[in-house]
């Protein structure tokens, strides 16, 4: 099965999936026994359905996220633009991660892992929220009948007074954002309460859907340096110390997605999972979503070519991954085959097209994002709960440039 380590959801880093066929996990995420030798052995019909299950679920985030950044990107609202990584964004981030990850072990050692599982567990409560509301509103304007009046809020703080007052919270929302943020709310009292798996998946695939949307790479270039960065942080992490797996198997969060392998035998009761983290499905989509924006006459005609070739990339990667630890029984880097898949089968493309050089020398950040001014501090809390959730990421996240075009 597969454990993960902290997470692409916290914002300042990532979370490479360690894959590992020997230990299972109780329902709230932590280790629970060596299942597979003493107590559990799944059957192949419940793995068979727990990792494709697992495929699955990654590829929803990836396909609907790229396509809602489009959108989002072609939006006049520059609350709901994504945010432009750069290069120097991009090799800065592995080495961020690893001081996270690296302080989370260290905490976990030092201080009772109770508390700080509750401390996180609230984090994550309000974040979900926000996060499964802003999934679920396109799909509330859909479907919000017509006839219903929609009404106009706004929950406003500020500090100070006259010339020196200041906003720390301006949150505007009508009828249907409260209505999506009941529902989500309600979700995330149910994960409170029980942790259950379906609950994890719900708060997992809006922040994986968020991350994919809401982050955008400027060029191919720095995302090969993302990639490869993070490829030798996931393979160190994971080979060559125990720090990834001890902070996976003791961090409770929906961070990752989970599909249980007793689910034949246990129902919707289950609690021997699968787990997939979202750092592998965010870093992956970040890369796949670039070739799916405007791209010069040279590659506008093969834009869909390259963003289907990393799409079957990906699902190659992701299914090699599962074979190795499948077959040899030990814990795997999912960027071990994910990075070279990802990177390798749009290059080899660009090869037999003859477009590697245009590939690599687009930068697409002024043509999507024309009106964007460079961030030079974190923004304040203000908009929808799109924007509140996306203010609340990038307030503890490496700051991400935003390219203003020449003047």
């Amino acid at each position: 099965m597969a454990d993960v380590d902290q997470g692409s959801v916290l914002p300042s880093e990532t979370s490479p999936l360690i894959l590992d066929g020997l230990n299972s996990t109780d329902s709230n995420g932590t280790d629970a026994v060596n299942a597979t030798v003493a107590k559990f052995v799944a059957t192949p019909e419940g793995t068979a359905l727990a990792y494709g299950s697992l495929v699955f679920m990654a590829l929803l985030p990836i396909f609907f996220g790229a396509l809602r950044s489009v959108n989002c990107g072609k939006s006049k609202n520059s609350s709901d633009m994504p945010e432009t990584i750069t290069g120097r964004d991009a090799a800065r981030f592995p080495i961020i991660a690893s001081c996270t990850l690296f302080g989370l072990y260290l905490f976990f050692k030092i201080f009772s892992q109770e508390y700080i599982n509750l401390l996180l567990s609230m984090y994550f409560f309000v974040l979900g929220i926000l996060a499964l509301s802003h999934t679920m509103s396109p799909f509330m304007n859909r479907i919000f009948p017509a006839n219903i009046p929609i009404k106009q809020y706004q929950l406003l703080f500020t500090q100070g007074s006259g010339e020196t007052k200041e906003e720390i919270v301006n949150y505007e929302f009508d009828t249907k954002d409260m209505i999506c943020l009941v529902i989500s709310t309600v979700v995330g009292v149910w994960y409170i309460l029980k942790k259950h798996w379906i609950a994890n998946n719900l708060f997992g695939l809006a922040f994986a859907l968020n991350g994919v949307e809401l982050l955008h790479l400027n060029n191919v270039s720095t995302g090969c340096i993302l990639l490869g960065g993070l490829f030798v942080y996931d393979v160190f992490w994971v080979f060559g110390t125990n720090v990834m797996v001890t902070v996976a198997k003791s961090f409770e969060a929906p961070i990752k997605l989970v599909f249980p392998q007793d689910l034949f035998e246990k129902g919707l009761g289950a609690n021997q999972f699968a787990m997939l983290g979202l750092g592998d499905i965010v870093i992956p989509g970040n890369c796949l979503m670039f070739s799916l924006y405007p791209a010069p006459s040279s590659l506008k005609k093969n834009t869909r070519t390259y963003f289907y070739t990393s799409f079957l990339a990906y699902i190659f990667g992701l299914g090699m991954t599962i074979w190795v630890m499948h077959t040899f029984k030990h814990a795997q880097p999912a960027l071990l085959y994910l990075v070279p898949a990802c990177i390798g089968f749009p290059v080899v493309v660009a090869l037999l097209k003859g477009e590697l050089t245009e590939m690599f020398s687009y930068e697409s950040s002024e043509e999507v994002l024309p009106h964007t001014p460079r961030l030079t501090h974190y923004p304040t809390v203000s908009g929808s709960p799109a924007s509140l959730a996306n203010s609340m990421q990038s307030s503890s996240s490496p700051r991400r440039r935003r390219n203003n075009p020449p003047m």
